[in-house]
């Protein structure tokens, strides 16, 4: 699989990772994932699933980039370091990769949890920061409340039907060298159904290309979510086969004329 720069960092990140909300499925598809190329796995403490993903990387943890979130709940200064204590107990871990605010609660000073993460850096408990569900507003703000480390990634809806983030959101981190996680790449498996009924047209087109292409309408639209500049898509499933169908969306390019077309015919709401 192919990979993207982390942000403005020197690591490397696979073009698609894997998410774990609501996933219900033991650590065998996710090691699975792994060993395909999507060795991204990301969690929250508010999945249950920081367990599972522990189990996933145990006997590979030098190969695999474990990123996990903080509640919304949780982000005042002293509630992050004791939830990333938590997390790394779940894992079974002694640093977390990537830790991300789920989302920013509005009565809590982004710079009093900026000062937490970079705290946990400090300690060595955390390798980089991030964000989810930010707004333009708020990644500067978080940007500049940092003082010693970059912000490396805002985890967003991002897919084919859901293309709010390209008003502000994703222009802005193409701009800064910010990665977009997308969660939701398929739109909670409508853009792999056969009935989503309202954008007919839409999803006749995707399916034609996917049969032109050879692959399956979740691969065309997990490509599409990568033919974007800086976002890497984090499809989640249970099942093994699923997961190995969706690292098969790297190493290959939609081409242009395609991309344009998927562009027009799902027109944004």
């Amino acid at each position: 699989m192919r990979t993207k720069q982390l942000g403005n960092t020197a690591v490397q990140i696979p073009e698609i990772g894997l998410g774990t909300s609501q996933y219900n499925g033991g650590p065998e598809p996710l090691v699975r994932g792994i060993e395909a190329g999507a060795f991204l796995l990301d969690t929250a403490e508010r999945y249950g699933t920081e367990e599972i993903v522990g189990e996933a990387v145990r006997s590979r943890r030098d190969s695999a980039i474990v990123a996990t979130k903080v509640s919304g709940a949780n982000v005042k200064y002293d509630q992050v370091i004791d939830a990333a204590d938590q997390s790394l107990a779940r894992l079974g871990i002694d640093t977390i990769d990537l830790y991300q605010v789920h989302w920013q609660d509005p009565n809590v000073p982004i710079k009093e949890t900026m000062s937490a993460l970079e705290t946990l850096v400090d300690d060595g408990k955390v390798r980089f920061i991030g964000v989810s569900n930010y707004t333009a507003d708020q990644m500067k703000e978080a940007q500049d409340c940092l003082k010693n480390n970059p912000l490396v990634s805002n985890q967003v809806l991002y897919n084919l039907a859901d293309r709010e983030i390209e008003d502000e959101v994703l222009p802005y981190c193409q701009q800064n060298g910010i990665t977009v996680l997308a969660f939701s790449p398929l739109a909670q498996g409508r853009l792999a159904s056969l009935s989503f009924f309202w954008r007919t047209k839409a999803m006749n087109a995707l399916r034609r290309i996917a049969a032109e292409l050879g692959k399956t309408s979740s691969q065309v639209a997990l490509n599409w979510c990568i033919s974007r500049q800086n976002v890497v898509p984090i499809p989640k499933s249970s099942q093994e086969a699923r997961v190995l169908e969706f690292c098969a969306s790297s190493g290959w390019d939609l081409t242009p004329d395609h991309i344009s077309e998927l562009d027009r015919v799902f027109v944004r709401y």
